[in-house]
């Protein structure tokens, strides 16, 4: 399986086929010697296409080269901080949205050696590369196309007989054999690319200058965060196969160490295969030796059977790679999505739309930013500050009159819910401004305030100093442990004074009563 993706990938990237196989040697290679899944298997996966695309349009294989050496250092920095916890928190509308545009994408670029249309020069540009199709369409070969719909004709129905040998395998040797006996005029990858090389480049380190690697460095870091998603991801799937569980972090060091050597010897980025790592298991793998053999294999084939690997057509790998992007399109998510919240359909398209028409890069960016905002809206639609006039929770369920706390004239209480953040300060600082009649105490209660950040301490102090402007005493209670420690750290504590932080109502009316007798 991992041979003919390989090449499929690296030739839909705009690299050389042999790149893809340096990539499934060396990175997979690395990825089952070092990594924190016992069974994953890696390699270049269908994730990278759009953005090395894109890479090596701009700034050529070198500028690939540097890129992976980047991404690789950024994986091995997100591992080394403990940052394996935190990919799980990137939105699932996200993740659909891009892989959904990957697709797309992926689908788009094998139109040409699909239907073996005479196009020299593709362009990246996602509406720019239909109109060059549309207008190069009456060029199409009727050859290429059976060759194509014949790997996919095999790729559906294989699986039906057999499940052990992959069905990409069954269509290169079909579709390879069919060509070269009928003497067919497809194109090949001998035709295209030549002779493939039957052996490892020697290690070559990429000329790495601030100008290249700052110009490099989102599209680095764009191939960091999808390697590490993609891997993590692949590593949980395999969990729930095996009953086991993976080590994140150190999976992510491996990652980055399988793309500083994929670099060092030509690759492209690679990451845990989420296909090929469920391949193997279903198969027998059962520890990481199944990921190195893999990797060996894949060397032996090359060194011993590269040279028949220049027989393969360019449409057949069309045709696989059309089925990848199928799988991988995740249609059925995409249409489930749809029927959610507005906030969740516009994060979702607007990252698959963005996918598509602009770089995944940006798409990442913009998903996750608007992800925020959605997240904001509904936790200041959580958080409520509400004015208690006749009765009161008392902690247990039960709701106790004011008049049986004895609670004095004078004295007004807020009950705060839900967080006090940055999405829903707006709510606390809205309370202040319609309160008709000045009290001599205001109480405020916390015992549903389960966190405060920057935002919260902020408003909380602006309502502290409005109250002091206007000699309103401020009583806090029942504070938690999260609330009250940033509230210590941020001197805010000291501020309003320990003197008026309690635990309980009772205590807090017996200084409001103290404070209106003083008064």
């Amino acid at each position: 399986m991992a041979i003919p993706l390989a090449i499929a990938f690296a030739i839909s990237s705009g690299l050389p086929p042999e790149q893809g196989l340096f990539t499934a040697i060396v990175a997979g290679f690395l990825i089952s010697l070092l990594g924190g899944s016992r069974v994953q298997i890696g390699g270049p996966t269908g994730a990278f296409v759009i953005i090395v695309y894109g890479i090596v349009y701009k700034y050529g294989t070198e500028g690939l080269l540097i890129a992976t050496l980047m991404a690789g250092i950024f994986l091995m920095i997100m591992g080394f901080v403990k940052f394996g916890g935190l990919i799980k928190f990137v939105p699932h509308p996200v993740i659909v949205g891009f892989t959904s545009g990957i697709a797309v994408v992926i689908f788009s670029s094998q139109m040409r050696d699909f239907f073996g249309l005479q196009i020299n020069d593709v362009p990246a540009d996602f509406v720019e590369k239909w109109k060059v199709f549309a207008a190069h369409f009456h060029t199409f070969d009727l050859h290429a196309l059976s060759v194509a719909a014949a790997t996919v004709l095999i790729l559906i129905v294989w699986p039906k007989f057999s499940r052990r040998i992959p069905g990409s395998l069954v269509a290169l040797f079909v579709t390879s054999g069919a060509v070269a006996a009928l003497g067919w005029p497809v194109e090949t990858i001998g035709t295209r690319f030549g002779e493939l090389p039957h052996r490892l480049p020697l290690p070559h380190l990429p000329h790495l200058d601030l100008t290249t690697a700052r110009h490099l460095f989102q599209p680095a870091l764009t191939i960091a965060l999808l390697g590490a998603m993609e891997s993590l991801l692949s590593a949980t799937v395999s969990d729930g196969m095996i009953g086991g569980k993976h080590r994140s972090n150190i999976e992510l060091i491996a990652q980055g160490a399988a793309n500083v050597g994929s670099s060092f010897f030509c690759g492209m980025p690679a990451t845990g295969a989420i296909a090929r790592t469920v391949t193997n298991i279903r198969n027998g793998g059962k520890t990481p030796v199944a990921g190195i053999i893999h990797a060996l294999t894949v060397l032996l084939a090359l060194l011993f059977f590269g040279g028949w690997l220049r027989f393969i057509p360019l449409a057949c790998l069309a045709g696989i790679l059309v089925v990848v992007a199928y799988h991988m399109s995740e249609w059925r998510s995409f249409l489930g999505l749809l029927k959610a919240s507005p906030g969740e359909v516009a994060v979702l398209l607007g990252t698959f739309f963005a996918t598509v028409f602009v770089d995944l890069t940006f798409a990442i960016e913009l998903g996750i930013v608007l992800s925020v905002f959605l997240f904001a809206k509904r936790m200041s639609e959580v958080q409520n500050v509400r004015l208690i006039t006749g009765s009161i929770d008392d902690g247990e369920g039960e709701e106790r009159p004011l008049m049986s706390y004895s609670a004095p004239k004078g004295v007004e209480i807020y009950e705060v819910d839900g967080p006090l953040f940055f999405g829903a300060v707006h709510q606390f600082e809205e309370t202040d401004r319609f309160v008709s009649q000045k009290p001599k105490v205001r109480i405020l209660r916390f015992r549903n305030l389960p966190m405060i950040d920057s935002s919260g301490l902020h408003a909380l102090k602006t309502f502290h100093e409005k109250c002091r402007k206007r000699g309103i005493r401020l009583l806090l209670t029942s504070l938690h442990v999260q609330p009250l420690n940033e509230m210590v750290k941020s001197d805010l504590y000291d501020l309003i004074g320990e003197e008026n932080v309690f635990g309980n109502m009772k205590d807090t009316f017996e200084k409001a009563r103290l404070i209106l007798a003083e008064q």
